[in-house]
């Protein structure tokens, strides 16, 4: 390239010999125009180069020396921009352009050669960005020029460990979360934990005080608790009679239907119950009812503080009618009982579950051996009933026709209809194992144990001194602590003279010096007073406690009783 030709080969003749560095294109590289004298210094002012305009040769030398596009392997550009300015353009819009365009892509650059040993750099030998040259148009036009989009871009390489570091901050986060909210379930659990347990703390603190277990605390519920459990329930009973028509001999039982637990049972009754009868003497449960059972009834209901709704007298063709209605029995028996030939009694034996005909569990039923106490016979009887029960149907009026079929005789109080539905109720108790049976025990004297009192009467029968007959007398109960016979008859005479039901408590264990008279209901307290004005003793012998004999009110004599 010579002085007259421009920095792409064209031949300048205007400007060719006063061609000079103006500027940077937008690939950086040099161009040069025609400036004036006048504009030189202001414009090096403005690009802040200083320029030696007797480096024009070595400049044109440099530029001689750079490697071509093809060298460097870029792809060639279809169409270059116009690095110069026309005649119609003024030297001072020049710079600017081009200064506009530098400052819009930096290219990279490479170093330029070293200049001659003592002499400084001038600017042709600068850096300059290596850049492919692009390619002239066909016919050296300069319009249509193609410009393409990788020509300017930016390549953005991935940086992988940005993900890794992204992924290591979503982790930890993650990770104190989780943590947060163990944290924070756990301070719910202990929260929950101790209200349950204050709940629970004070729910087991309200109970001990209503029950009244609390020391130096009554509570409510525990002046009704025995009527709670036992005299607040429904209950409906009858009395059986079993009449052994062949031996003779008689055993008593109450079949007691619990309407409030829905269970059933069976309290067998000794012959040697002691049992006062309305001239206040005394009479055993056996002799009363083998004289005929008149008043019977209403004796147990005074001695056991029960309210019976009837009797069934049955006797024992009877109890063989039916066990061969429902179709036979199943039984345990725990001994075995030898046939009688005179009475036409075929032998039962020993073990569980045997099969009873109706010959074979009325033998069975009424069976005492030598020497055997009365308890094991009743308890035999006991047995027999119950499975006589868990065989009867469940229907009432099935049950009505068949205690209309065995032909009973029947308590004028008691008719076929309620017998039947009574029988039903106790059949379902002792279908599904709802049902027991208990023997009262008695002293020698035909008077109750306290044990039986407290275990039987009370909390099976609902005994209690207001479940008498209404319209009944009140009772008074007397047990005999003196030791002296005489004492205990004449206090019996002044109770019964006092209009009092008098309730048959027996004798002590042992003797007691003192008398006393006791009530458990509040409501009693001024009866017992004339109980104890009756008896002629003092009122300080009167307190409340609990009555060991089955009445409203219980006289103790003592060895200071006097009598009247």
């Amino acid at each position: 390239m010579n002085d007259r030709q421009d920095q792409y080969g064209r031949y300048d003749p205007h400007t060719a010999h006063e061609q000079q560095l103006i500027g940077y294109d937008a690939y950086g590289r040099p161009v040069y125009g025609r400036a004036p004298a006048q504009s030189a210094p202001q414009y090096e002012q403005q690009q802040g180069y200083a320029y030696d305009y007797q480096d024009y040769g070595q400049q044109q030398q440099y530029y001689q020396q750079q490697p071509t596009a093809q060298e460097y392997g870029q792809q060639e550009y279809t169409q270059a921009p116009s690095y110069g300015y026309d005649a119609q353009q003024s030297p001072q819009q020049a710079p600017q352009q081009t200064q506009q365009q530098a400052q819009q892509w930096i290219p990279q650059q490479t170093a330029p050669e070293p200049a001659p040993a003592g002499q400084p750099a001038s600017p042709a030998q600068r850096p300059a960005a290596q850049v492919p040259e692009p390619r002239r148009p066909e016919g050296g036009s300069e319009a249509g020029r193609d410009y393409r989009t990788e020509m300017f871009a930016f390549i953005d390489q991935p940086d992988e460990d940005s993900e890794d570091v992204i992924d290591w901050l979503k982790f930890t986060e993650s990770r104190t979360e989780r943590r947060e909210e163990a944290r924070r379930r756990g301070r719910n659990r202990v929260v929950a934990l101790i209200v349950v347990l204050a709940v629970f703390v004070v729910a087991g603190l309200g109970y001990l005080w209503y029950a009244g277990k609390l020391p130096f605390l009554d509570g409510p519920g525990k002046k009704t608790a025995a009527t709670a459990e036992a005299g607040a329930q429904k209950r409906d009973m009858i009395v059986v009679h079993l009449h052994n028509t062949k031996k003779g001999g008689t055993s008593s039982a109450l079949l007691v239907d619990n309407v409030t637990t829905k269970q059933g049972a069976t309290v067998l009754l000794p012959n040697t119950l002691a049992l006062t009868g309305q001239d206040g003497t005394a009479t055993a449960l056996g002799k009363a009812v083998g004289e005929g059972g008149l008043g019977t009834r209403e004796a147990l209901d005074s001695v056991l503080g029960t309210r019976i709704g009837g009797t069934w007298r049955l006797d024992t063709p009877f109890l063989e009618n039916l066990v061969e209605l429902v179709g036979g029995i199943e039984a345990d028996t725990d001994t075995a009982v030898p046939a009688d030939d005179a009475a036409r009694t075929p032998a039962v034996g020993q073990g569980q579950k045997q099969s009873l005909s109706g010959p074979m569990a009325v033998a069975y039923a009424t069976y005492r051996a030598q020497g055997e106490p009365e308890a094991k016979q009743l308890e035999r009887t006991g047995k027999v009933l119950h499975a006589v029960l868990r065989k009867f149907p469940s229907d009432p009026k099935a049950g009505a026709v068949t205690v209309e079929s065995i032909g009973q005789i029947l308590d004028p109080a008691l008719n076929a209809q309620t017998l039947g539905t009574m029988l039903s109720k106790l059949g379902a108790h002792a279908k599904v194992g709802a049902y027991r049976t208990d023997v009262i025990a008695v002293k020698p004297d035909g008077t109750l144990t306290d044990d039986a009192n407290k275990k039987v009467v009370k909390e099976v029968l609902g005994g209690s001194a207001g479940a008498a007959q209404p319209g009944a007398s009140p009772r008074v109960g007397l047990k005999d602590a003196s030791g002296d016979e005489k004492t205990q008859v004449a206090a019996k005479a002044a109770l019964m003279n006092g209009g009092y039901a008098f309730v048959d408590g027996g004798k002590a264990d042992k003797t007691a010096a003192a008398s006393q008279i006791t009530y458990q209901d509040d409501a009693q307290r001024d009866r017992a007073i004339e109980v104890a004005k009756t008896l002629g003793l003092p009122e300080t012998v009167v307190k409340k406690a609990e009555n060991v004999v089955n009445a409203d009110v219980v006289v103790i004599l003592g060895k200071d009783y006097k009598a009247p």
